[in-house]
């Protein structure tokens, strides 16, 4: 019985880490945003989606994506898939990702989407983020938004313009078109999420 309790525990723990599937209803959540204003996903109930990114200040790769995140609102925020960026990371272990950090750098870079700091790691947990960036595309359908593309930006972490697939564009261009993307799942490269140590 014992024996068993423990593999039940194991296995719960272990479904719970892996997160949000495609497909799946994205329960809603409330952060606060480098402005000092709470945003929640329930804000977003006249958008066709969200494009929800978990990146940060520090990381290489979230820097080298970060005029590709503020480029990627800029388009499609227009046509109903705006931008929310997630800040995972413990500040305890990573200084740079503070929320004061937070709040230069989306004024210094001209941040047009929320920012927002998931301070309990709550939210980071329930998709299954692991890596900063780390993109998860939302389709609304009616009241409640489903998971229509987890991964990466696209295909090429160090030049944009020499991208072959960028995998968040032409998912929302096949959304768009009524079609499920022909992509709905890659692998996000970036630097690991700094989780809050355990006691």
């Amino acid at each position: 019985m014992k024996k068993t309790l423990v593999m039940l525990f194991f296995a719960t723990a272990f479904a719970v880490a892996q997160g949000y599937k495609v497909g799946d209803r994205v329960s809603n959540f409330t952060l606060k945003n480098v402005d000092g204003k709470m945003v929640s996903l329930s804000d977003y109930q006249t958008s066709k989606g969200v494009i929800v990114i978990f990146t940060c200040n520090t990381c290489p790769y979230a820097q080298a994506y970060e005029q590709r995140i503020i480029d990627l609102d800029k388009k499609f925020k227009s046509t109903g898939y705006p931008v929310v960026a997630i800040n995972p990371n413990d500040p305890d272990r990573q200084p740079g990702d503070s929320f004061e950090a937070m709040v230069e750098r989306a004024k210094k870079f001209g941040y047009s989407f929320p920012y927002v700091q998931d301070e309990s790691q709550a939210v980071a947990t329930a998709f299954g983020a692991s890596r900063t960036p780390h993109v998860y595309l939302l389709e609304r359908k009616g009241n409640v938004f489903e998971v229509a593309y987890i991964g990466a930006i696209d295909d090429n972490t160090e030049n944009a313009a020499a991208a072959k697939n960028r995998f968040v564009e032409s998912a929302i261009q096949a959304l768009d078109s009524g079609k499920r993307p022909d992509v709905t799942s890659t692998k996000a490269i970036g630097c690991t999420i700094k989780w809050k140590k355990t006691s």
